[in-house]
């Protein structure tokens, strides 16, 4: 009973905060980051969000409006973060990424590459513009890649996917990506239950090998920690890996990851309209509260988002593992 206890105080995030005399709270809001389906043309064995081909969950027109306007009144919100499952899957994506632009946001979009060429997998329309509407409105696009070779991406993202990526990063290198002012950034999740290798070193692996083996070029590397959520959590358990793995992630707490986790400056909005610290608070359900109920994009209010009480849960280690990690990619040297 007292080794359980003490198991779980250890995976205690809060109290491992207080033990290392750390406070985490809110700073500002300089990004809104927007989950707008969890419709998707891929099903990847790391995914948080559980996103598939088969989901229908989409953000509506209504509630994209009303971001605009949280944008539009609040200069300190500087970054539109699109995400899903894959975001040009929404309808209303094209409006919402124009709109943002004709304000003066920044706006990136996590765009998986393969969406371009397989278009929506409910209605078949085709997505082969993307890459020319990302150039002509300037999007920041930051994309999956979990390796520079086929077998591990494949592994994970699903057959033929790296073939797929490939042929999708030289389009958008056609359309000016990588290496000037149109950026192009790439994502790596490890395959299986690892912490990500020093973002630096591998970044330089990343653009040797695809320059010389494909022609690709990119801006930066973000490496990511696979949290133990929803699809990956059940793989894990399904291996019996799921404790080993929420070990190691504790076990390799870093405080000097914690100024830069991305909930100290950043709030999530789910399809419906409800606001979270993070996107995988939102995939938990851990929704942003204050003494009249939960946030939503409909009663935000700027000082409130700055005020509230993060909610922490023993996923956070992922974000505090090692060198760290957030949406920005690793957080500590």
């Amino acid at each position: 009973m007292a080794q359980e206890k003490t198991k779980t105080n250890n995976h205690n995030f809060s109290r491992k905060l207080i033990d290392q005399g750390l406070d985490i709270d809110p700073i500002t809001v300089e990004t809104l980051q927007v989950n707008i389906t969890k419709l998707c043309n891929q099903t990847c064995t790391h995914c948080h969000v559980d996103a598939s081909p088969w989901r229908s969950e989409q953000m509506s027109l209504e509630s994209v409006e009303r971001c605009l306007e949280i944008l539009s009144e609040n200069d300190c919100i500087k970054n539109l973060d699109l995400t899903g499952g894959a975001p040009e899957l929404n309808p209303h994506f094209d409006y919402f990424v124009r709109e943002a632009r004709s304000l003066g946001k920044h706006v990136m979009v996590r765009h998986n590459l393969t969406v371009t060429l397989d278009g929506n997998p409910r209605t078949g329309e085709e997505k082969t513009y993307i890459p020319g509407f990302f150039a002509e409105n300037r999007v920041e696009v930051i994309s999956s890649l979990p390796y520079y070779s086929s077998y591990f991406t494949d592994k994970q993202r699903g057959k033929g996917v790296f073939e797929k990526s490939i042929e999708s990063l030289r389009m958008l290198n056609s359309e000016g990506y990588g290496g000037g002012e149109l950026k192009l950034n790439l994502v790596y999740n490890p395959v299986g239950t690892f912490l990500p290798p020093d973002q630096g070193s591998l970044e330089a692996d990343f653009k040797a090998k695809l320059k010389k083996n494909y022609g690709i070029r990119f801006d930066n590397l973000y490496t990511l920690t696979n949290m133990p959520i929803n699809r990956f959590e059940k793989e894990l358990k399904k291996q019996n890996a799921y404790e080993e793995y929420i070990e190691k992630l504790v076990y390799a707490f870093n405080p000097e990851a914690v100024d830069g986790i991305m909930c100290r400056n950043l709030i999530s909005v789910s399809h419906d309209g409800k606001i979270y610290d993070c996107d995988f608070n939102q995939m938990l359900d851990m929704q942003c509260r204050n003494g009249n109920g939960g946030l939503t994009i409909f009663n935000f209010d700027l000082n409130q988002a700055i005020k509230r009480k993060i909610r922490f849960g023993v996923h956070c280690f992922g974000c505090t593992a090692g060198a760290g990690s957030s949406c920005g990619g690793q957080t500590a040297s």
